[in-house]
């Protein structure tokens, strides 16, 4: 199973560049995970859990550690999100029982924008010591830093859609531009039009949430 799912095991090529079963998968796996989500539907965190374990294989042999090191921590999140949405607090559900789209203030937005940008840096700092304090593990992190931003942004983003607030998919729409520039200096040709995909599907998401706000407001 492990061979099958490595990136050498090529399925097909676009423009010169291998596309292993394992980054269909992922992106099988992603694609339904965001249009569950655009859809409010409860479902997306079980697609989710698989999305995750499969992204930490597929970064991992793409020597992006940054973004495999954080798929644990996002497994966590969406199971929080998961339990929020299904389990809202007296005044947080809507007419389905789930927890309700909700606005944040403007104080919040700030400080979610400085906390990317500072925790970003600090942690493309520690994936350029990666390799020198595991050898053995590690190779040489590419794009340390723009891979640190995608991770902190996508966290931020994941956690703002846990507690189903409408700012999320700005994150989402930072997110998967930044993607396509790091999956094309990675050198994956299939990913990129994935993330393409995926600003659409961030766009129905956005019009769809918000319409659902406006009807609980």
């Amino acid at each position: 199973m492990v061979e099958l799912l490595s990136t050498d095991n090529i399925i097909f090529s676009i423009g010169g560049q291998g596309v292993s079963l394992l980054e269909i998968l992922s992106v099988a796996s992603g694609l339904t995970c965001v249009y569950l989500a655009t859809r409010a539907k409860v479902a997306n965190f079980w697609v989710g859990y698989l999305y995750n374990i499969l992204l930490f294989m597929l970064f991992y042999q793409k020597g992006l550690y940054s973004s495999m090191l954080v798929q644990p921590v996002s497994f966590v999140i969406n199971f929080f999100g998961h339990y929020r949405w299904t389990h809202p607090k007296k005044g947080e559900e809507n007419s389905r029982n789930q927890l309700k789209v909700t606005l944040m203030g403007n104080s919040q937005r700030t400080y979610f924008v400085v906390q990317v940008f500072v925790l970003a840096a600090l942690w493309g700092i520690v994936l350029t010591r990666l390799d020198n304090m595991f050898p053995s593990v590690f190779g040489e992190a590419q794009r340390p830093f723009l891979d640190a931003f995608v991770t902190i942004t996508i966290l931020t983003a994941q956690y703002l859609s846990a507690q189903k607030k409408l700012e999320c998919w700005a994150a989402w729409f930072t997110v998967n531009v930044t993607n396509i520039t790091l999956y094309i200096l990675a050198g994956m040709a299939f990913l990129p039009m994935v993330s393409a995909g995926y600003l659409v599907l961030a766009f129905f998401g956005f019009t769809m949430w918000r319409r659902e706000y406006l009807k609980n407001d």
